[in-house]
C-alpha cells in the first residue's frame, strides 16, 4: 500500500499532509536521512558555541589601558565597622596608618582614607599605592609581618569589624594622578560592574568623556580591577560640597557629546555610589 500525499492548492512547492503511514520498507532510509540532517544541525550549533571570531590584540587589556610611565599598583580596602566601634576604629587608624605612609622603609603611599556618609553606613575606605607594582606589594606585606605595632593594630582592629574586602587595581592612563588636595572636600566613589569583554570599549569612551569633567578639577582618579572582584571600574571625584557636586554634574549635560558617552557607558555596566568624607 503506497502512502498518499495531498498537496494544498495544487502548488508544486506547497506543503503537504501525510495521509497514511509509509510502508516499513521505507523507514530505514528515512531514519538515515533524518539522522544525517540532525547530526549536521548539531555540529553547526556546536561550532556556533565554540568557534568565534576574536579581534586580534597584541597586548593584555591591562597594558592597553594603564599608565605606561608608571608601574604603580593600587589597593582599595572596604572595612565594614561595627557601629559602636567606628570612633575607636578611626582613632587607631589615625595612629598607625600614617606611620607606614611616612616611613621610607615601605614602598607604599596612603592615597586616602575615608568614612562613608551615603551608601553603606559605618564603612571605612582606604586607598594605597605601591610604587613598583606587585614586587612592592609583596615587599610591604613581608615587612609588615615583622612590624609588631602593626600586628597589634590588626588584632585590635579585627574585633571592630563586621567584614572586609579589597581589590588590586591599575590606573587608567587618561585619568589624573591622585594628589593631595586642599580641603575640606567630600569625595564620591563611583563603582561600576562591567559586562565581561567591554573593558576596552568602556575605557575608550571614558578617555573622551573625562574631557567634559575637568572644569572644576573634580576628577581625582580612575581605576580598574586586576585581582579581587573582576570587571570593576572605580571613579573617584572631589567636590567642595554636595551642592557643588550637583551643579558640576548638571553643567556637563549642557556640553555637546556628553549624553552620548553616558548612554554607551551606562548600557555596559551597573553602578554603585559612595559619598565619602575626609580630605585626600
Amino acid at each position: 500500500m503506497a502512502a498518499r500525499v495531498l498537496r494544498a492548492g495544487g502548488a508544486a512547492s506547497g506543503g503537504g499532509f501525510l495521509w497514511r503511514a509509509a510502508p516499513c520498507s521505507l523507514l530505514p532510509g528515512l531514519r538515515k536521512l533524518a539522522s544525517s540532517n540532525n547530526r549536521l544541525r548539531e555540529e553547526s550549533w556546536l561550532k556556533s558555541l565554540f568557534v568565534r571570531k576574536v579581534d586580534p590584540r597584541k597586548d593584555a587589556h591591562s597594558n592597553l589601558l594603564a599608565k605606561k610611565e608608571t608601574s604603580s599598583l593600587y589597593k582599595l580596602q572596604f572595612h565594614n565597622v561595627k557601629p559602636e566601634c567606628l570612633e575607636a576604629y578611626n582613632k587607631i587608624c589615625q595612629e598607625v596608618l600614617p606611620k607606614i605612609h611616612e616611613d621610607k622603609h615601605y614602598p607604599c603611599t596612603l592615597v586616602g582614607t575615608w568614612n562613608t556618609w551615603y551608601g553603606e553606613q559605618d564603612q571605612a575606605v582606604h586607598l594605597w599605592r605601591y610604587e613598583g607594582g606587585y614586587p612592592a606589594l609583596t615587599e610591604v606585606m613581608n615587612k609588615l609581618k615583622e612590624n609588631q605595632e602593626f600586628s597589634r593594630f590588626r588584632k585590635e582592629r579585627s574585633n571592630m569589624l563586621l567584614s572586609r574586602k579589597n581589590q588590586l587595581l591599575l590606573e587608567f592612563s587618561f585619568w589624573n594622578e591622585p594628589v593631595p588636595r586642599s580641603g575640606p572636600n567630600i569625595y564620591e566613589l563611583r563603582s561600576y560592574q562591567l559586562r565581561p569583554g567591554t573593558m576596552i570599549e568602556w575605557g575608550n569612551y571614558w578617555a573622551r568623556a573625562i574631557r567634559f569633567r575637568q572644569d572644576g578639577n573634580e576628577a581625582v582618579g580612575g581605576f580598574f580591577s586586576q585581582i579581587g572582584e573582576l570587571y570593576m571600574v572605580h571613579h573617584l571625584w572631589a567636590y567642595k560640597d554636595l551642592q557643588t557636586r550637583e551643579d558640576i554634574r548638571n553643567a556637563a549635560w549642557h556640553k555637546h557629546g556628553w549624553e552620548e558617552l553616558v548612554y554607551y557607558t551606562g548600557s555596559q555596566a551597573r553602578g554603585r555610589i559612595r559619598a565619602v568624607a575626609t580630605s585626600l
